[in-house]
């Protein structure tokens, strides 16, 4: 009985971690599968580049769990978070490239600063209103985009489905108080390289 209570969180963790990030819900980070336009393939690949660098990142350092965010989408790698110093981002960006099948690295890693509890709440409150904000925009598939807030600067990143939809969620971002930049890096569904039919 001692065993098999043992082996219960184990069997969860293992189980767990077969759910890939983009079958997430609609309050999850990752795109959904079933509005996702790129083809089934150009999805796999895009989870085992991601899961492959993840891996990487945390044989290097096992704090970049915390503190790095990576998305794939169509071969292009997208890094958030913040480390402690510019070795370590150019270190981050390097590895982004040797990444079998990249097409591009896009590397918005802040060097950490004092941490500001104040700065942190903002931001937080800043995310929370875009995310609200892009699911009640019946014009924009919410479930495809990822946010980070970092100091008053929203970073979208994310597929659209028409230049409409991507203008749509800039000018979301734009209008909620405090932002003081939006990057965005979206796609849209005709650049992908493949397309789900």
């Amino acid at each position: 009985m001692k065993n098999k209570l043992l082996l219960l969180p184990l069997l969860f963790i293992i189980l767990n971690g077969c759910v890939g990030t983009s079958s997430q819900g609609l309050f999850g980070t990752g795109v959904s599968i079933a509005i996702d336009p790129r083809s089934l393939g150009t999805q796999i690949d895009d989870n085992i580049m991601q899961k492959n660098l993840t891996a990487r990142l945390l044989l290097v350092d096992k704090k970049y769990l915390l503190s790095i965010n990576t998305k794939v989408l169509d071969g292009r790698i997208f890094f958030t978070g913040k480390v402690d110093d510019p070795e370590e981002k150019l270190k981050i960006t390097k590895m982004g490239w040797e990444t079998k099948g990249v097409r591009s690295v896009r590397n918005n890693i802040i060097i950490k600063e004092e941490f500001n509890f104040k700065q942190s709440a903002i931001d937080l409150l800043i995310t929370s209103q875009l995310r609200s904000a892009l699911m009640l925009n019946n014009n924009i598939k919410s479930t495809n985009y990822n946010i980070d807030t970092y100091k008053k600067k929203i970073y979208v990143y994310g597929i659209a489905q028409t230049k409409e939809e991507q203008k749509e969620v800039i000018k979301e971002a734009k209008v909620i108080p405090d932002v003081e930049r939006v990057i965005a890096s979206i796609l849209l569904v005709e650049d992908l390289r493949i397309q789900k039919d």
